[in-house]
């Protein structure tokens, strides 16, 4: 049971370590810094200069190795080496998406980015394999292990699409939500293993902690959409100053709506020093609450500062976690 709940906080970690490498690549306009999926320009070690993605003469090239020609993307048939000239009759074009930059230092963080992924899939596999284990005890540790590592591998399908669709924005949303989807699986199974035996009977403090978490989702959904508007205006222009000039509905929502999730989660703290029971997570949760907050603040009035918008959503995805952990604590009368 111990390493299964140790290698179960470590997936949790790796989780979110996930997560806030994919708020940086949104941050920093990386998304398509890897043009193609699994590979990297058909490289399991990305280029590091635009020379490595460039045709030159009398060079070796793989089958599948994409270059940059014409401000387009050509794919390797076979593998050959160029003559002095180049033969298109070795490459085909990648119709995928229409996308052809290369930077490399973007290309480096998207990489990175999938690098913690595919650690964070490993570890949930260790999960899987220390939960046969508790079989005889629980069969519940192997089946909901074996969902996160389906999950795992949805996610890294949904990467695909993401980077396949040039960054469709519903589908950026679908791949924060089923992250959120792991993150609670995980918890669940930490929670199984060290403190099933602590759950409180409290019909008022559950109702309001679920109420408490629909509310985090709707903001986390709607925070999600107001940084599509936000990447919409970087692309028409870098001036910071200008990317909420004229903001859309979800962005008045996202604000005034903030204030709905502080007062809740006040009022559950008041509810929470009334009946005596631990401050522990209703402190950390309100703390997280009232610093994403000021968060939005900073990036309104402060012009968007550097790292504002990762730290915004990777606090809003711990406050997530630590609702549904609180969550946890409590059950229905009958």
């Amino acid at each position: 049971m111990n390493r299964f709940v140790r290698i179960s906080k470590i997936s949790l970690v790796l989780v979110y370590l996930v997560i806030l490498a994919g708020s940086l690549v949104r941050m920093t306009g990386s998304g398509m810094g890897c043009p193609d999926w699994p590979k990297c320009f058909g490289l399991y070690i990305p280029p590091t200069s635009e020379d490595q993605v460039k045709w030159t003469p009398n060079s070796n090239y793989s089958k599948g190795i994409i270059l940059r020609k014409n401000n387009e993307l050509i794919v390797a048939k076979k593998d050959f080496i160029s003559r002095d000239k180049f033969d298109s009759s070795n490459w085909y074009p990648y119709t995928k998406h229409d996308y052809s930059d290369f930077n490399a230092n973007k290309t480096w963080i998207e990489f990175l980015n999938r690098l913690i992924g595919a650690i964070a899939g490993l570890f949930t596999l260790g999960m899987l394999f220390f939960s046969f284990k508790l079989w005889k005890k629980n069969k519940n540790y192997t089946l909901i292990s074996l969902l996160i590592v389906l999950g795992m591998g949805f996610q890294a399908w949904l990467g695909k699409l993401v980077v396949d669709s040039n960054l469709a924005p519903y589908k950026i949303t679908v791949h924060m939500l089923m992250a959120l989807v792991i993150v609670c699986l995980i918890i669940y199974l930490i929670f199984k293993s060290n403190y099933s035996n602590k759950i409180l009977l409290d019909n008022q403090l559950k109702f309001l902690i679920s109420l408490s978490l629909i509310l985090t989702l709707i903001q986390v959904i709607t925070g999600t959409q107001v940084r599509e508007l936000i990447d919409v205006q970087y692309a028409i222009t870098q001036n910071k100053e200008l990317w909420l000039n004229n903001p859309d509905f979800n962005f008045y929502f996202h604000r005034t709506f903030s204030l709905t999730v502080f007062g809740l989660n006040i009022y559950l703290l008041y509810l929470t020093i009334r009946k005596k029971y631990s401050l522990k997570p209703i402190s950390w949760i309100s703390s997280i609450i009232f610093l994403e907050i000021l968060l939005g603040i900073i990036m309104y009035y402060g012009d968007f500062p550097i790292f504002s918008q990762p730290a915004h959503l990777f606090l809003a995805t711990i406050l997530f976690g630590l609702q549904f952990y609180w969550f946890l604590f409590f059950k229905y009368k009958n």
